[in-house]
């Protein structure tokens, strides 16, 4: 990936070593690993032919408007002084963050919306958030109740070395990954999903939670394609990085590595080759139409 030069985001809210962090109440994480599907489908087709999907779904009238994102300044290591590798992570997310804002912005701008960017939480081994506490073995995960990212870079090292998954490219895909869950949640369909999954059975809640997942694959791959055309980021190998880390956080592969065995129907993020598939879908096409996993037949 070549980042040099990139701006780094402003979005950034650094915990590490804080020991703890702030908000709480519960809530209902996404993360890449750890019936009413048409009106999915609508919301997110809504949105690309100028009109707002809270119309449609109510009937007509005027929606609230969208809350505006708060910026919080990112804080130094203990004692100002952050180490050379944890000062390099920062950096690669936070640039990586920035392109995720700059294509975002563009697709919604192309669409007469404006697009309000998540803050993107670093933290060390715990921190808290509106959707709980959050830990590193959670892995990273989206908070729709406080529109923030959570990573523990320390999912890095373990992508590379348990998950098979080297490369800046796979660490992008996780980071963007997660923002395709943010784009979810300003389309309205985290919520309307969640609407939907109440009274299910576990089955079918977990199936309904692959498709919001393989959407955000999809997502990252649009904003990988978006990405390359707006800066030419992209560098042998980089392609294959992010399949590769599609891939090895499939839930087939996982369960298998963990178990020995599968389980395919409490699959809640989709196997291997559907987590590849839709990322390529959204690489391929650079069409977030073309990321209507709820409408799809095959997944």
């Amino acid at each position: 990936m070549r980042l040099d030069g990139e701006r780094e985001s402003e979005n950034i809210e650094d915990r590490r070593g804080s020991g703890g962090g702030f908000g709480g109440g519960g809530g209902f994480p996404i993360g890449v690993a750890g019936g009413g599907l048409g009106t999915v489908a609508i919301i997110l087709l809504a949105l690309f032919f100028g009109v707002d999907p809270r119309v449609i779904l109510s009937g007509g009238g005027d929606a609230p408007a969208p809350q505006q994102s708060q910026v919080t300044e990112s804080r130094p290591a203990p004692n100002g002084q952050a180490n050379g590798q944890e000062d390099g992570q920062r950096r690669f997310v936070a640039q990586v963050l920035a392109t995720t804002e700059d294509a975002w912005t563009d697709i919604f701008r192309n669409a007469n919306r404006r697009y309000d960017p998540p803050n993107l939480v670093l933290f060390s081994g715990g921190t808290q958030s509106a959707c709980g506490f959050a830990q590193t073995a959670v892995g990273p995960f989206y908070c729709p109740n406080d529109r923030k990212v959570y990573l523990d870079t320390a999912f890095f090292a373990d992508m590379e070395r348990k998950l098979g998954a080297p490369g800046e490219f796979a660490r992008a895909y996780v980071i963007a990954h997660e923002v395709g869950h943010h784009v979810q949640n300003l389309l309205g369909i985290l919520d309307r999903v969640d609407r939907e999954r109440r009274g299910m059975d576990r089955a079918e809640s977990n199936a309904l939670q692959v498709r919001i997942e393989l959407q955000a694959d999809c997502f990252a791959g649009i904003w990988a394609a978006r990405t390359e055309q707006m800066k030419r980021f992209l560098e042998p190998g980089d392609i294959e990085s992010g399949i590769g880390a599609a891939a090895a956080v499939g839930d087939d592969r996982l369960q298998r590595r963990a178990q020995g065995y599968v389980v395919p129907e409490s699959f809640t993020h989709g196997s291997s080759a559907q987590r590849t598939r839709w990322f390529r879908t959204g690489l391929e096409s650079g069409d977030i139409r073309r990321c209507d996993t709820f409408g799809a037949d095959r997944l």
